[in-house]
Protein backbone atom coordinates (compact mmCIF):
# COMPACT_ATOMS: atom_id res chain seq x y z
CA UNK A 1 0.00 0.00 0.00
CA UNK A 2 1.46 3.37 -1.14
CA UNK A 3 1.99 6.29 1.44
CA UNK A 4 1.47 9.87 0.94
CA UNK A 5 4.42 12.10 0.24
CA UNK A 6 4.83 14.12 2.53
CA UNK A 7 4.70 17.80 1.52
CA UNK A 8 8.00 19.06 0.25
CA UNK A 9 8.76 15.94 -1.03
CA UNK A 10 9.99 15.34 -4.83
CA UNK A 11 6.51 14.52 -6.59
CA UNK A 12 4.16 16.25 -3.73
CA UNK A 13 1.19 17.83 -4.45
CA UNK A 14 1.66 22.19 -3.78
CA UNK A 15 -0.37 23.34 -1.22
CA UNK A 16 -3.77 25.31 -1.35
CA UNK A 17 -2.98 29.36 -1.81
CA UNK A 18 -4.62 31.23 0.39
CA UNK A 19 -6.70 33.70 -1.51
CA UNK A 20 -6.77 37.57 0.14
CA UNK A 21 -9.30 38.82 2.29
CA UNK A 22 -11.66 41.45 0.93
CA UNK A 23 -11.73 43.08 4.61
CA UNK A 24 -7.83 42.16 5.23
CA UNK A 25 -5.36 42.57 2.49
CA UNK A 26 -7.57 45.26 0.38
CA UNK A 27 -8.68 47.51 3.55
CA UNK A 28 -6.20 50.19 1.43
CA UNK A 29 -8.29 49.58 -1.91
CA UNK A 30 -11.15 50.22 0.17
CA UNK A 31 -10.36 52.86 1.77
CA UNK A 32 -8.76 54.96 -1.39
CA UNK A 33 -12.00 54.54 -3.15
CA UNK A 34 -13.83 55.70 -0.12
CA UNK A 35 -11.89 58.50 0.47
CA UNK A 36 -13.43 61.25 -2.19
CA UNK A 37 -16.65 60.62 -0.64
CA UNK A 38 -15.41 61.05 2.76
CA UNK A 39 -13.79 64.01 1.74
CA UNK A 40 -17.01 65.25 0.27
CA UNK A 41 -19.14 63.84 3.69
CA UNK A 42 -16.77 65.96 5.75
CA UNK A 43 -16.61 69.53 3.63
CA UNK A 44 -20.31 69.26 3.11
CA UNK A 45 -22.31 68.07 6.39
CA UNK A 46 -19.62 67.22 9.25
CA UNK A 47 -17.69 70.48 8.98
CA UNK A 48 -20.95 73.03 8.71
CA UNK A 49 -22.59 70.88 11.63
CA UNK A 50 -19.40 71.29 13.75
CA UNK A 51 -18.91 74.86 12.84
CA UNK A 52 -22.39 75.61 13.52
CA UNK A 53 -22.20 73.93 17.21
CA UNK A 54 -19.10 76.12 17.89
CA UNK A 55 -20.65 79.21 16.49
CA UNK A 56 -23.83 78.71 18.18
CA UNK A 57 -21.78 79.71 21.81
CA UNK A 58 -20.40 82.68 20.37
CA UNK A 59 -21.76 86.59 20.48
CA UNK A 60 -22.90 88.63 17.59
CA UNK A 61 -18.87 89.45 16.60
CA UNK A 62 -17.42 85.70 16.71
CA UNK A 63 -14.91 87.07 18.89
CA UNK A 64 -16.61 86.85 22.68
CA UNK A 65 -17.96 83.31 24.23
CA UNK A 66 -21.23 84.22 25.12
CA UNK A 67 -22.15 80.80 26.55
CA UNK A 68 -25.88 79.49 26.52
CA UNK A 69 -27.15 82.70 25.80
CA UNK A 70 -27.91 82.32 22.07
CA UNK A 71 -30.15 79.06 23.07
CA UNK A 72 -31.88 81.12 25.98
CA UNK A 73 -32.59 83.24 23.13
CA UNK A 74 -34.87 80.44 21.44
CA UNK A 75 -37.11 80.45 24.36
CA UNK A 76 -37.28 83.86 25.35
CA UNK A 77 -37.53 85.71 21.85
CA UNK A 78 -41.57 86.32 20.91
CA UNK A 79 -40.31 85.30 16.90
CA UNK A 80 -38.82 82.32 17.56
CA UNK A 81 -41.50 81.19 20.59
CA UNK A 82 -43.94 81.86 17.60
CA UNK A 83 -41.57 79.68 15.12
CA UNK A 84 -41.79 76.97 17.13
CA UNK A 85 -45.56 76.89 18.22
CA UNK A 86 -45.98 77.00 14.13
CA UNK A 87 -43.35 74.31 13.55
CA UNK A 88 -45.52 72.01 16.59
CA UNK A 89 -48.60 73.02 13.69
CA UNK A 90 -47.07 71.64 10.60
CA UNK A 91 -45.39 68.24 12.51
CA UNK A 92 -48.65 67.27 13.77
CA UNK A 93 -50.95 68.06 10.75
CA UNK A 94 -48.69 68.27 7.47
CA UNK A 95 -47.44 64.89 7.51
CA UNK A 96 -50.95 62.98 8.89
CA UNK A 97 -53.00 64.80 6.40
CA UNK A 98 -50.66 64.48 3.27
CA UNK A 99 -50.30 60.76 4.42
CA UNK A 100 -54.13 60.11 5.43
CA UNK A 101 -54.60 61.40 1.81
CA UNK A 102 -52.33 59.59 0.20
CA UNK A 103 -53.96 56.41 1.44
CA UNK A 104 -57.36 57.09 0.62
CA UNK A 105 -56.00 57.87 -3.02
CA UNK A 106 -54.27 54.31 -3.09
CA UNK A 107 -56.77 52.31 -1.71
CA UNK A 108 -59.82 54.28 -3.90
CA UNK A 109 -57.70 54.07 -7.32
CA UNK A 110 -56.81 50.70 -7.01
CA UNK A 111 -60.18 49.01 -8.19
CA UNK A 112 -60.84 51.75 -11.24
CA UNK A 113 -59.46 51.65 -14.57
CA UNK A 114 -58.13 54.94 -14.74
CA UNK A 115 -56.37 55.16 -11.72
CA UNK A 116 -52.50 55.64 -13.31
CA UNK A 117 -54.10 58.49 -14.65
CA UNK A 118 -55.18 59.84 -11.47
CA UNK A 119 -52.06 58.77 -9.78
CA UNK A 120 -50.39 60.57 -12.33
CA UNK A 121 -52.14 63.83 -12.08
CA UNK A 122 -52.01 64.12 -8.27
CA UNK A 123 -48.20 63.20 -8.22
CA UNK A 124 -47.34 65.88 -10.51
CA UNK A 125 -47.21 68.89 -8.48
CA UNK A 126 -44.24 67.12 -7.13
CA UNK A 127 -42.18 68.06 -10.29
CA UNK A 128 -43.09 71.14 -9.65
CA UNK A 129 -40.32 73.29 -6.94
CA UNK A 130 -41.01 74.67 -3.99
CA UNK A 131 -40.73 78.44 -5.36
CA UNK A 132 -42.85 77.52 -8.42
CA UNK A 133 -45.80 76.22 -6.19
CA UNK A 134 -45.67 79.08 -3.56
CA UNK A 135 -45.60 81.74 -6.79
CA UNK A 136 -48.73 79.92 -7.49
CA UNK A 137 -50.46 79.53 -4.68
CA UNK A 138 -49.80 83.22 -3.24
CA UNK A 139 -52.02 83.95 -6.72
CA UNK A 140 -54.60 81.40 -5.71
CA UNK A 141 -55.02 82.65 -1.66
CA UNK A 142 -55.96 86.39 -3.50
CA UNK A 143 -57.50 88.26 -1.49
CA UNK A 144 -59.47 89.73 -4.60
CA UNK A 145 -62.24 86.90 -5.96
CA UNK A 146 -61.35 87.91 -9.62
CA UNK A 147 -57.86 87.15 -9.33
CA UNK A 148 -57.68 84.45 -6.42
CA UNK A 149 -58.92 80.91 -7.21
CA UNK A 150 -59.73 80.20 -3.59
CA UNK A 151 -61.72 83.19 -2.96
CA UNK A 152 -63.43 83.00 -6.30
CA UNK A 153 -65.13 79.79 -5.52
CA UNK A 154 -65.74 80.48 -1.72
CA UNK A 155 -67.31 83.87 -2.54
CA UNK A 156 -69.46 82.42 -5.68
CA UNK A 157 -70.52 79.53 -3.03
CA UNK A 158 -71.38 82.37 -0.60
CA UNK A 159 -73.46 84.46 -2.95
CA UNK A 160 -75.38 81.42 -3.70
CA UNK A 161 -77.10 81.32 -0.16
CA UNK A 162 -76.73 85.16 0.63
CA UNK A 163 -77.00 87.27 -2.68
CA UNK A 164 -75.03 90.09 -2.42
CA UNK A 165 -76.72 93.93 -2.07
CA UNK A 166 -76.17 95.96 -5.99
CA UNK A 167 -75.62 99.54 -4.14
CA UNK A 168 -72.90 99.02 -1.48
CA UNK A 169 -71.46 102.36 -2.22
CA UNK A 170 -74.99 104.43 -2.53
CA UNK A 171 -75.25 107.06 0.25
CA UNK A 172 -77.33 110.70 -0.56
CA UNK A 173 -76.05 113.48 -1.97
CA UNK A 174 -76.54 117.34 -1.53
CA UNK A 175 -79.82 118.23 -0.39
CA UNK A 176 -81.44 115.38 -0.11
CA UNK A 177 -84.17 114.02 1.83
CA UNK A 178 -82.80 111.33 3.11
CA UNK A 179 -80.66 111.29 6.61
CA UNK A 180 -78.21 108.41 7.69
CA UNK A 181 -80.50 105.99 10.14
CA UNK A 182 -78.03 102.88 11.05
CA UNK A 183 -76.59 101.83 7.90
CA UNK A 184 -79.89 102.55 5.68
CA UNK A 185 -81.41 106.05 5.09
CA UNK A 186 -84.97 107.30 6.24
CA UNK A 187 -87.34 110.29 4.81
CA UNK A 188 -86.59 113.53 7.11
CA UNK A 189 -90.24 114.19 6.52
CA UNK A 190 -93.55 111.61 6.79
CA UNK A 191 -94.69 110.95 2.98
CA UNK A 192 -98.26 111.32 1.72
CA UNK A 193 -100.39 109.35 -0.43
CA UNK A 194 -100.70 111.18 -4.14
CA UNK A 195 -97.43 112.79 -4.01
CA UNK A 196 -94.74 111.54 -5.61
CA UNK A 197 -91.43 111.02 -3.20
CA UNK A 198 -88.17 111.31 -4.86
CA UNK A 199 -85.22 109.51 -3.37
CA UNK A 200 -81.98 110.75 -5.35
CA UNK A 201 -78.77 108.51 -4.14
CA UNK A 202 -75.42 108.77 -5.31
CA UNK A 203 -72.03 106.85 -5.09
CA UNK A 204 -72.72 103.88 -7.16
CA UNK A 205 -69.88 103.54 -10.50
CA UNK A 206 -72.00 103.64 -13.53
CA UNK A 207 -70.29 100.13 -14.26
CA UNK A 208 -71.54 98.50 -10.90
CA UNK A 209 -75.39 99.20 -11.36
CA UNK A 210 -77.68 96.16 -11.87
CA UNK A 211 -77.60 94.72 -14.96
CA UNK A 212 -81.60 95.39 -15.27
CA UNK A 213 -81.41 98.85 -14.15
CA UNK A 214 -83.31 100.79 -16.68
CA UNK A 215 -83.74 104.61 -17.38
CA UNK A 216 -85.25 106.26 -14.46
CA UNK A 217 -88.64 108.17 -14.60
CA UNK A 218 -90.83 110.36 -12.27
CA UNK A 219 -93.26 108.60 -10.79
CA UNK A 220 -96.92 109.20 -11.37
CA UNK A 221 -99.17 110.45 -8.44
CA UNK A 222 -102.12 108.02 -7.21
CA UNK A 223 -105.13 108.54 -5.36
CA UNK A 224 -104.76 106.30 -2.14
CA UNK A 225 -101.10 105.31 -2.56
CA UNK A 226 -97.59 106.46 -2.20
CA UNK A 227 -95.47 106.53 -5.20
CA UNK A 228 -91.95 107.70 -5.48
CA UNK A 229 -88.33 106.95 -7.34
CA UNK A 230 -85.20 105.38 -6.10
CA UNK A 231 -82.50 106.65 -8.93
CA UNK A 232 -79.29 107.58 -9.42
CA UNK A 233 -79.16 110.87 -9.18
CA UNK A 234 -75.63 111.58 -11.10
CA UNK A 235 -74.97 112.64 -14.79
CA UNK A 236 -71.35 112.87 -16.21
CA UNK A 237 -70.51 115.72 -17.16
CA UNK A 238 -69.72 118.99 -15.21
CA UNK A 239 -73.25 121.41 -14.92
CA UNK A 240 -75.06 118.30 -16.50
CA UNK A 241 -78.51 117.65 -14.96
CA UNK A 242 -80.45 118.85 -12.60
CA UNK A 243 -80.67 117.75 -8.58
CA UNK A 244 -83.65 115.54 -7.21
CA UNK A 245 -85.23 115.79 -11.05
CA UNK A 246 -84.34 112.05 -12.91
CA UNK A 247 -82.29 113.04 -15.82
CA UNK A 248 -82.51 110.94 -19.18
CA UNK A 249 -79.37 109.54 -18.62
CA UNK A 250 -79.58 108.47 -15.14
CA UNK A 251 -80.63 104.56 -14.01
CA UNK A 252 -83.08 103.19 -11.71
CA UNK A 253 -82.47 101.29 -8.58
CA UNK A 254 -83.97 98.29 -9.94
CA UNK A 255 -84.78 95.88 -6.60
CA UNK A 256 -83.94 98.74 -4.35
CA UNK A 257 -86.58 98.15 -1.08
CA UNK A 258 -88.41 100.57 0.54
CA UNK A 259 -90.48 100.13 4.12
CA UNK A 260 -92.84 102.25 5.36
CA UNK A 261 -92.44 103.03 8.80
CA UNK A 262 -94.63 104.16 11.32
CA UNK A 263 -94.16 104.67 15.27
CA UNK A 264 -91.11 102.45 14.70
CA UNK A 265 -92.50 99.65 13.14
CA UNK A 266 -93.14 98.80 9.59
CA UNK A 267 -96.28 99.05 7.82
CA UNK A 268 -95.21 98.32 4.19
CA UNK A 269 -92.95 97.54 1.61
CA UNK A 270 -92.16 96.91 -1.67
CA UNK A 271 -89.08 96.58 -4.36
CA UNK A 272 -88.15 99.48 -7.06
CA UNK A 273 -88.94 98.54 -10.74
CA UNK A 274 -86.29 98.28 -13.29
CA UNK A 275 -86.39 102.34 -13.54
CA UNK A 276 -86.38 102.66 -9.86
CA UNK A 277 -90.40 103.39 -9.22
CA UNK A 278 -92.44 102.16 -6.45
CA UNK A 279 -95.47 102.07 -5.44
CA UNK A 280 -96.50 101.25 -1.36
CA UNK A 281 -100.38 101.10 -0.39
CA UNK A 282 -102.60 103.76 1.49
CA UNK A 283 -101.16 102.37 4.95
CA UNK A 284 -97.34 103.99 4.18
CA UNK A 285 -99.68 107.77 4.33
CA UNK A 286 -97.88 109.45 6.83
CA UNK A 287 -95.33 107.30 7.39
CA UNK A 288 -91.46 107.68 7.07
CA UNK A 289 -89.88 105.49 3.99
CA UNK A 290 -86.75 103.65 4.86
CA UNK A 291 -84.32 102.62 2.41
CA UNK A 292 -82.84 99.26 4.81
CA UNK A 293 -79.19 98.91 5.38
CA UNK A 294 -79.41 95.31 3.51
CA UNK A 295 -79.55 97.85 0.24
CA UNK A 296 -75.84 98.71 1.21
CA UNK A 297 -74.19 95.81 2.44
CA UNK A 298 -70.72 95.22 1.21
CA UNK A 299 -70.72 92.81 -0.69
CA UNK A 300 -69.08 89.75 0.77
CA UNK A 301 -65.19 89.52 -0.52
CA UNK A 302 -64.42 86.13 0.48
CA UNK A 303 -61.99 85.30 3.63
CA UNK A 304 -58.41 87.07 4.25
CA UNK A 305 -56.34 83.63 3.47
CA UNK A 306 -52.76 85.24 4.02
CA UNK A 307 -54.57 87.01 7.23
CA UNK A 308 -52.89 86.59 10.49
CA UNK A 309 -55.30 83.84 11.43
CA UNK A 310 -55.20 81.51 8.65
CA UNK A 311 -51.98 82.26 6.80
CA UNK A 312 -50.21 78.81 8.49
CA UNK A 313 -53.32 76.44 7.71
CA UNK A 314 -53.27 78.07 4.15
CA UNK A 315 -49.32 77.59 3.61
CA UNK A 316 -49.70 73.81 5.12
CA UNK A 317 -52.80 73.17 2.35
CA UNK A 318 -50.28 74.18 -0.66
CA UNK A 319 -48.22 71.95 1.02
CA UNK A 320 -50.31 69.20 0.96
CA UNK A 321 -51.32 69.80 -2.43
CA UNK A 322 -47.42 68.41 -3.62
CA UNK A 323 -46.59 65.78 -1.28
CA UNK A 324 -50.13 64.27 -1.58
CA UNK A 325 -48.75 62.30 -4.75
CA UNK A 326 -45.24 61.65 -2.75
CA UNK A 327 -47.09 59.40 0.23
CA UNK A 328 -50.31 58.21 -2.24
CA UNK A 329 -47.16 56.64 -4.46
CA UNK A 330 -45.24 54.76 -1.75
CA UNK A 331 -48.69 53.74 -0.10
CA UNK A 332 -49.21 52.55 -3.71
CA UNK A 333 -46.49 50.69 -3.76
CA UNK A 334 -47.04 49.01 -0.83
CA UNK A 335 -50.83 48.35 -1.24
CA UNK A 336 -49.58 46.05 -4.34
CA UNK A 337 -47.63 43.79 -1.86
CA UNK A 338 -50.26 43.23 0.42
CA UNK A 339 -51.07 38.82 0.13
CA UNK A 340 -54.29 39.75 -1.81
CA UNK A 341 -55.92 36.10 0.06
CA UNK A 342 -55.94 37.93 3.39
CA UNK A 343 -57.99 40.30 1.83
CA UNK A 344 -60.62 37.64 -0.12
CA UNK A 345 -60.79 35.81 3.26
CA UNK A 346 -62.16 38.70 5.17
CA UNK A 347 -65.14 39.57 3.09
CA UNK A 348 -65.92 35.76 3.25
CA UNK A 349 -66.01 35.76 7.14
CA UNK A 350 -67.93 38.80 6.04
CA UNK A 351 -66.36 41.68 6.87
CA UNK A 352 -67.73 45.18 4.74
CA UNK A 353 -65.31 46.82 2.90
CA UNK A 354 -64.73 49.22 5.73
CA UNK A 355 -63.79 47.02 8.20
CA UNK A 356 -61.77 45.41 5.65
CA UNK A 357 -59.96 48.68 5.11
CA UNK A 358 -59.52 49.23 8.83
CA UNK A 359 -58.83 46.20 10.12
CA UNK A 360 -56.71 44.18 7.42
CA UNK A 361 -55.58 46.60 5.23
CA UNK A 362 -54.53 49.44 7.55
CA UNK A 363 -52.54 46.82 9.78
CA UNK A 364 -50.76 45.29 6.72
CA UNK A 365 -49.30 48.43 5.37
CA UNK A 366 -48.21 50.20 8.75
CA UNK A 367 -44.29 49.99 8.09
CA UNK A 368 -45.36 51.85 4.66
CA UNK A 369 -47.45 54.61 6.44
CA UNK A 370 -44.76 54.71 8.96
CA UNK A 371 -42.09 55.23 6.95
CA UNK A 372 -44.59 58.00 4.90
CA UNK A 373 -44.81 59.74 8.10
CA UNK A 374 -41.23 60.00 9.45
CA UNK A 375 -40.15 60.92 6.34
CA UNK A 376 -42.92 63.80 6.05
CA UNK A 377 -42.07 65.13 9.39
CA UNK A 378 -38.33 65.34 8.80
CA UNK A 379 -38.91 67.39 5.68
CA UNK A 380 -41.60 69.66 7.34
CA UNK A 381 -38.98 70.68 10.04
CA UNK A 382 -36.93 72.17 7.26
CA UNK A 383 -39.64 73.47 5.43
CA UNK A 384 -38.61 77.06 4.60
CA UNK A 385 -39.33 78.20 0.49
CA UNK A 386 -43.20 78.07 0.63
CA UNK A 387 -43.69 80.22 4.15
CA UNK A 388 -40.97 82.80 2.78
CA UNK A 389 -42.98 83.07 -0.64
CA UNK A 390 -46.52 82.52 0.15
CA UNK A 391 -46.62 84.62 3.63
CA UNK A 392 -47.06 88.40 3.12
CA UNK A 393 -45.00 90.52 5.04
CA UNK A 394 -47.92 91.58 6.76
CA UNK A 395 -48.34 88.12 8.20
CA UNK A 396 -45.25 87.10 7.51
CA UNK A 397 -44.34 87.22 11.36
CA UNK A 398 -47.24 84.73 12.46
CA UNK A 399 -46.83 82.27 9.84
CA UNK A 400 -42.67 82.59 11.16
CA UNK A 401 -41.32 78.31 11.20
CA UNK A 402 -37.56 77.96 12.50
CA UNK A 403 -35.86 77.59 9.24
CA UNK A 404 -37.03 80.79 7.87
CA UNK A 405 -36.38 82.30 11.30
CA UNK A 406 -32.48 80.62 11.21
CA UNK A 407 -32.78 82.53 7.62
CA UNK A 408 -33.65 85.65 9.19
CA UNK A 409 -31.96 85.94 11.96
CA UNK A 410 -28.01 85.11 9.77
CA UNK A 411 -29.32 87.87 7.18
CA UNK A 412 -31.74 90.44 7.71
CA UNK A 413 -30.69 90.90 11.75
CA UNK A 414 -26.69 89.36 11.40
CA UNK A 415 -27.24 87.38 14.47
CA UNK A 416 -25.36 84.46 13.45
CA UNK A 417 -24.96 83.36 16.78
CA UNK A 418 -28.78 82.87 17.01
CA UNK A 419 -29.16 81.63 13.83
CA UNK A 420 -26.10 78.76 14.23
CA UNK A 421 -28.16 77.97 17.87
CA UNK A 422 -31.23 77.32 15.81
CA UNK A 423 -29.51 75.14 12.87
CA UNK A 424 -28.28 73.10 15.95
CA UNK A 425 -31.72 72.97 17.71
CA UNK A 426 -33.11 72.21 14.22
CA UNK A 427 -30.57 69.07 14.38
CA UNK A 428 -31.70 67.42 17.62
CA UNK A 429 -35.47 68.01 16.69
CA UNK A 430 -34.24 65.57 13.80
CA UNK A 431 -32.23 63.46 15.42
CA UNK A 432 -34.76 61.43 17.24
CA UNK A 433 -37.05 61.04 14.15
CA UNK A 434 -34.04 60.11 11.89
CA UNK A 435 -33.02 57.44 14.65
CA UNK A 436 -36.93 56.14 15.32
CA UNK A 437 -36.53 55.66 11.04
CA UNK A 438 -32.79 53.42 11.39
CA UNK A 439 -34.05 51.22 14.12
CA UNK A 440 -37.49 50.75 12.14
CA UNK A 441 -35.60 49.89 9.50
CA UNK A 442 -33.27 47.38 11.00
CA UNK A 443 -36.33 45.55 12.60
CA UNK A 444 -37.84 45.13 9.10
CA UNK A 445 -34.48 43.53 8.23
CA UNK A 446 -33.93 40.98 10.58
CA UNK A 447 -37.90 39.86 10.07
Amino acid sequence: MATPKAAGAPGAPAPPRSRGSVTGTRRTVAALFLLPALVLLGALVVYPIGYSVVRSFYDQSGDGFAGVDNYKALFTDDGIRTALKNNVIWVVFAPTVATALGLIFAVLTERVRWGTAFKLVVFMPMAISMLAAGIIFRLVYDQDPDKGVANAVWVGVHDTFAEASAFPKAHPGRESPLKADGGGFLTKEPVRAGVPVSLPLVGVPPDQMPGSAGRAVKARPEQGAVTGTAWQDFTRGKGVGALGVPDPSELGYAGMRIEAVKGGEVVASTKAADDGTFTLPAAADGAHLRLPAANFKEAYNGLDWLGPSLVTPAIIGSYIWMWAGFAMVLIAAGLAGVPRELLEAARVDGATEWQVFRRVTVPLLAPVLAVVTVTLMINVLKVFDLVFIIAPGSSQDDANVLALELYRKGFSEDQPGIASAIAVFLLLLVIPVMWFNVRRLRREVRR
